[in-house]
């Protein structure tokens, strides 16, 4: 249940009320019974307690058994040849090369 902050329009009197959100909020000041108009307030955080409020927590179980199989499938992939700059540059070459002595012929 939330505090609401008031103010009287006939006095100074500001006042804080705990009362529940359903509940009519008040309409005359407990000091002098004049009018009072509620503040608007900058409320106050909501506090999380406990577990269960991350999205990873409830994650369905058909989510949990594919993340399982996906676990138990991966494996390190092949390492791949690298090639240098300088291995490039010779197989290019290479390439225009072979492709003039196609043409001389």
């Amino acid at each position: 249940m939330p505090n609401y902050e008031y103010e009287c329009c006939d006095c100074p009197n500001q006042f804080e009320v705990f009362q529940k959100m359903t509940e009519e909020h008040l309409k005359h000041c407990p000091k002098c019974q004049g009018k009072v108009r509620r503040l608007v307030g900058t409320g106050s955080g909501v506090i999380y307690k406990g577990s269960g409020f991350y999205t990873t927590e409830y994650r369905s179980e058909s989510y949990k058994k594919r993340e399982k199989e996906d676990q138990g499938t991966k494996t390190t992939p092949a390492p791949t040849e690298k090639k240098t700059a300088e291995t490039k540059t010779t197989e290019v070459k290479a390439e225009v090369k072979t492709e003039v002595k196609a043409k001389e012929k």
